[in-house]
């Protein structure tokens, strides 16, 4: 573990498990999360040799919080500081939900070499929020509920996310995990209320669409069918048409947080593409 600095002087936390010579696998957590929200990822790529890092984004986890930068311009800009001061090459992003976008943006900005491919998860691109030009959006009003229940009472917020549409625990017949949950709040709860409210418009009103269309990279698209955060019909399958070299792959009726309900299923899945 260790952090670096960026040049506005914000401490990034992050995870650095691995070899040095494997091949870099860099992950971006979702709202209002940390590094934390890929323990079953990192322990599985981390036994197939691979050197797994995750950060904690600025304003979440153990980073610093800070007063402003919570918009995804800086998100990306703390990235590629992470990702110059550890000189990777040749890495695998893979983002999911809100680290999606950052991957977005991160990915169509970065520097000749640093990332071979990238994997897109339940992931917020092309843009969330209802617009003219995005009909098939969601209402302003979903997001600005979130904000003013984040306000209000954070912690209980938290509690109802995860418990109910994050992880499909409201779906008749789930199984329920009480350690997902609790994991969930924890790591919620560790980060800073302003970062993660400011957060909300970042991920919700931000427009990857000309970020997708420059990537170069080959993309996999992962998404499940019954994402009740981000719905799979206005975001991966538009999402690929997008990109130059994208592959969807699509898990029927699994949730938002299908990467902690499935790992398994999952992770083998993206070992393969990443072998492929």
């Amino acid at each position: 573990m260790g952090t670096v600095t960026t040049s506005d002087g914000t401490v990034i936390f992050y995870k650095d498990w691995g070899p040095r010579d494997g091949q870099p696998l860099v992950f971006h957590h979702g709202w209002p999360l940390s590094s934390d929200d890929w323990d079953a990822q990192m322990l599985f790529f981390l036994q197939h040799g691979y050197r797994v890092i995750a950060h904690d984004r600025r304003g979440h986890g153990r980073s610093d919080q800070t007063a402003d930068g919570h918009e995804m311009d800086t998100y990306a800009a703390d990235v590629a500081a992470l990702t110059d001061a550890l000189d990777l090459r040749d890495a695998v992003h893979i983002g999911h939900s809100t680290g999606g976008g950052e991957v977005a943006r991160y990915v169509a900005r970065a520097k000749p070499g640093r990332v071979a491919k990238a994997v897109l998860a339940g992931a917020v691109p092309p843009v969330m929020v209802k617009s003219e030009s995005n009909p098939g959006g969601t209402p302003i009003e979903v997001f600005d509920r979130f904000r003013s229940q984040l306000a209000a009472n954070r912690a209980q917020l938290y509690i109802e996310i995860a418990s109910g549409p994050f992880y499909g625990f409201n779906r008749p017949g789930a199984e329920v995990s009480q350690g997902l949950i609790d994991n969930w709040w924890r790591q919620g709860m560790t980060g800073a209320a302003n970062a993660h409210y400011e957060c909300i418009k970042a991920f919700s009103e931000t427009d990857f669409t000309e970020d997708l269309k420059k990537i170069e990279v080959p993309v996999l698209v992962m998404h499940g069918t019954d994402d009740q955060i981000v719905p799979y019909d206005d975001a991966a399958p538009l999402t690929v048409k997008l990109l130059k070299n994208g592959t969807l792959k699509s898990y029927e009726d699994y949730p938002h947080g299908m990467l902690s309900v499935y790992p398994d299923e999952l992770n083998n899945d993206i070992l393969e593409w990443l072998k492929s």
